[in-house]
């Protein structure tokens, strides 16, 4: 096809593309923790000091192959290209509107805030078992790691919460009650 009928993005629309886990409510801080926010930096400056670089040198060799449409490399180079610069400027948006909350600077460590790591056990249920979540950033929300959104619908039921609360919510799988058991700022 003619690339003069070929429009591409210019990621002008970058929100558009970001996941709805990750985007903030509107008008919302972006809260994140020390360590969440020297993991975007780090991210930011690997793709911008070593995978840029790198795709921009794949880039112009498969350029000087010669003709352009039918080179996989080239192709692919510039779609990846895209992408590297797409994530480049997510992360310096979110690192610009970032606000960096320390969790060992909390000062009323018998309630439950932003940073806060907070042992729950599920009162419904049988199992005694706890559970053990942080309050996180929303970049940084892993559920597999333990760490949970700020937006989270279990995370909003447990701010402001203290040692002995029942506190019930709507989680995806239905209305639930849990205790808080113990609460900690690492």
């Amino acid at each position: 096809m003619n690339k003069a009928f070929v429009t591409e993005n210019d990621g002008a629309d970058d929100d558009d593309e970001v996941p709805v886990a990750v985007r903030l409510p509107a008008g919302a801080k972006n809260y994140m923790t020390r360590r969440g926010y020297e993991s975007l930096r780090r991210e930011l400056d690997h793709l911008v000091r070593i995978e840029r670089p790198k795709m921009v040198e794949t880039v112009a060799w498969a350029a000087s192959n010669g003709d352009r449409s039918e080179n996989g490399d080239y192709i692919y180079g510039k779609k990846r290209l895209r992408e590297i610069d797409r994530r480049i400027r997510f992360l310096i948006k979110r690192i610009e509107s970032a606000e960096v909350v320390d969790p060992a600077d909390q000062r009323e460590i018998d309630q439950v805030f932003f940073g806060a790591t907070v042992s729950i056990v599920d009162v419904d249920s049988d199992d005694d078992s706890e559970q053990i979540w942080q309050i996180v950033g929303v970049d940084e929300a892993d559920a597999g790691a333990g760490r949970i959104s700020w937006i989270s619908p279990l995370a909003r039921a447990l701010l402001k919460a203290r040692e002995g609360d029942v506190v019930r919510f709507m989680s995806p799988a239905g209305p639930r009650e849990i205790e808080v058991v113990e609460i900690r700022y690492v």
